[in-house]
């Protein structure tokens, strides 16, 4: 009996690994989501090497993670900082659903580094809750169970045989 499966290679999670699967690639995302935007503060805040830094952020104004927006100090010559696109300001569930599941296996015991909270509203009402990663349904089912998910073949599916 033949049976057919979808093709692993034609997955749109390798496809963003190949983007940001690199370690220093989601901290560089991370650091420009908390405010770093040049060169200098990004290996700072990271301790990583220049020749790699410049890599990362090669490869991410290449995939339109970021852009590179030119600047120039008085009497210095005219640099780059770097500025997430849509397309990288859209990691920010990711990053925080990696987090997540950090925090609730890989933390220290005193507990989380770091908590991630929702700002107080523009109206100046508190709000200052930890924000969270929800699996929802497009029927607006929330909360889903890992067993309550699986994958189907969408359109752009490729099938194999698996016999």
């Amino acid at each position: 009996m033949e049976t057919r499966r979808i093709d692993p290679v034609n997955c749109s999670v390798a496809r963003a690994l190949s983007v940001v699967g690199e370690r220093w690639s989601l901290l560089i995302v991370r650091e420009a989501l908390d405010g770093a935007s040049r060169f200098g503060e990004f290996q700072a805040r990271l301790g990583i090497a220049r020749n790699l830094l410049a890599a990362r952020l090669d490869t991410l104004v290449a995939a339109g993670v970021m852009r590179r927006v030119p600047y120039q100090e008085p009497g210095d010559r005219q640099r780059f900082a770097y500025e997430l696109t849509p397309q990288g300001q859209a990691l920010r569930p990711t990053l925080v659903a990696l987090l997540e599941w950090g925090d609730t296996y890989l933390a220290d015991p005193q507990g989380p580094s770091v908590i991630v909270r929702h700002r107080p509203r523009d109206d100046g009402s508190p709000c200052d809750e930890p924000v969270r990663v929800v699996l929802e349904c497009g029927a607006g089912h929330g909360h889903l169970a890992p067993e309550d998910v699986c994958r189907t073949p969408g359109p752009g599916a490729r099938f194999i045989d698996a016999s």
